[in-house]
């Protein structure tokens, strides 16, 4: 549920405990970069009538819409399209929107606090009303029964069975308020200034702020935890700020896209694949066995070989088989020596002869080039995991742990500048072989092999999910195991020989 620069996470009963939180940022040129989950889809290099100004994600965390200032709105993974004011002449922009978790529809929220609904029952508007300051968001009630508009001078107006617990309408501001948010028990809520001021109200608690702080950007939204226990800030430049149990996922602050970020959409649901569902990964190694099915999770790796290698020879057939369910992994693999020209100078800087700056800017210089090379087939993969394995041509001496690290982060760092999900393919123990845990990546995904059969066994992929499999198979680097590989027969599995890499969706 979000407003323009404002966003609520969105909840679900039933969810397992063991997902994980992600966020999507979006720009006024409808990207997306998403953080901790997937990205299913973006409106950048197409041309919009209106700059984009708010998002709100679905129950489930498995789409999200966009909305413009003319009222048009964007559909995207599981979010249907109900409709939108795009064709319609308005007496004022819209200025944000907010997901109605009752009936999975949507409000748009004007400035003038005009509410437009689709298939989301109408409570209420302030379009009548003389106004002191335009409404900037809007945020639902934890039912969908009500909603709350906040406007510029911190008035906030209540609908439904929204409770009032309180504004700074009557209150000298430092800068103006942007955006609200509100606790999961509809007992409160935050509103955040474009200084990140916050300011509680009810049961939400306060858990600080970005007010006494000078930034590079101003803020432009909230998200609020599951929990209610924290929250997310987040600036026009991407820049991320987290209070409570929030955790940083990521941000676009040191690596600003083209167009400023208007909204951060959030959910407590962050897994990039369906909990419970199945698939594949592929490679070069089945170009004349293409599965002839899609799947739910559909993996093909865009490297034929190593990082600096040539491309998979049928990454274009693979891919049209994943179809929009595609991730992507790259093969890793350690700094050449001697360090290739593309590693001495890049994002890190000019290197010199600094090895851990070369690293970096080689991981990164490889992972932008397989970016851009699947763009060239028009393929754009909601994830992108980094595979590393000590059969890859790494140096394995401890020495040399911190240039292999530096060279998965450079890959990392570039995968997330661009606006995609990175995600990770290793093992605890690789992950220690390789880059001695020089390198931390919180509420990173982890795709992991190991795993049996789905269930039962020690080594069951549930089992891994769940983290009882043991410290082999345990989280790495601050990550989440999200996917499992499984159909190792040593662990257990007793099914018939699979062409392909089996795997398995936590959740």
């Amino acid at each position: 549920m979000t407003a323009v620069g404002a966003a609520v996470i969105a909840r679900n009963a039933s969810a397992s405990p063991g997902t994980s939180p992600g966020y999507w940022l979006v720009a006024s040129d409808g990207g997306v970069y998403a953080f901790g989950t997937a990205n299913f889809g973006s409106l950048r290099g197409r041309p919009l009538n209106r700059p984009i100004v708010g998002s709100a994600a679905t129950t489930d965390g498995l789409g999200y819409w966009m909305v413009a200032s003319d009222g048009g709105v964007f559909a995207f993974g599981n979010a249907p399209f109900h409709g939108s004011m795009g064709a319609v002449r308005l007496n004022q922009p819209v200025v944000g929107m907010a997901a109605d978790p009752a009936t999975g529809g949507y409000w748009l929220v004007a400035a003038d606090g005009g509410i437009f609904s689709f298939d989301a029952p109408f409570y209420g508007s302030t379009g009548a009303i003389r106004l002191n300051q335009p409404v900037v968001g809007m945020v639902a009630t934890p039912t969908g029964h009500g909603y709350w508009l906040v406007a510029a001078d911190g008035g906030v107006f209540t609908f439904g069975d929204a409770k009032y617990f309180g504004s700074m309408g009557a209150t000298r501001l430092n800068r103006p308020v942007v955006g609200i948010a509100a606790t999961p028990s509809g007992q409160g809520y935050w509103l955040v200034a474009s200084d990140g001021g916050i300011f509680s109200f009810g049961n939400a608690p306060y858990l600080g702020s970005t007010g006494a702080m000078r930034l590079n950007k101003p803020v432009t939204g909230m998200a609020s935890t599951g929990d209610g226990d924290g929250y997310w800030l987040v600036a026009t430049d991407g820049g991320i700020f987290t209070f409570g149990d929030a955790p940083y996922l990521g941000s676009t602050g040191s690596y600003p896209g083209r167009a400023p970020i208007v909204s951060i959409a959030a959910t407590q649901h962050g897994y990039p694949f369906p909990p419970g569902s199945t698939g594949y990964d592929i490679s070069q190694h089945q170009c004349s066995d293409i599965p002839s099915t899609p799947q739910q999770i559909s993996i093909v790796q865009v490297t034929a070989g190593a990082i600096n290698k040539g491309p998979n020879p049928c990454y274009g057939a693979e891919a049209a088989w994943a179809g929009s369910r595609i991730s992507a992994y790259i093969f890793m693999d350690g700094l050449p020596s001697p360090a290739p020209p593309e590693s001495l100078s890049g994002a890190a800087g000019v290197c010199g002869g600094n090895v851990n700056c070369q690293s970096y800017n080689f991981g990164w210089y490889w992972a932008n080039h397989w970016i851009a090379y699947s763009h060239n087939f028009g393929i754009d993969p909601t994830i992108w995991w980094v595979d590393v394995e000590t059969a890859g041509s790494w140096n394995l001496d401890p020495s040399v742990n911190s240039s292999n690290g530096n060279v998965i982060a450079g890959a990392i760092g570039a995968l997330r500048a661009n606006g995609v999900v990175a995600g990770i393919y290793s093992t605890a123990y690789q992950w220690s072989k390789i880059t001695g845990n020089s390198v931390n990546f919180p509420g990173i995904s982890l795709w992991v092999p190991g795993g049996g059969n789905i269930s039962g066994g020690t080594y069951s992929a549930q089992s891994i999910c769940a983290g009882t499999a043991g410290a082999l198979y345990s989280p790495f680097t601050g990550g989440n195991i999200v996917v499992v590989q499984y159909g190792y027969s040593g662990n257990g599995y007793t099914g018939p020989p699979s062409n392909y890499d089996q795997d398995y969706a936590c959740g």
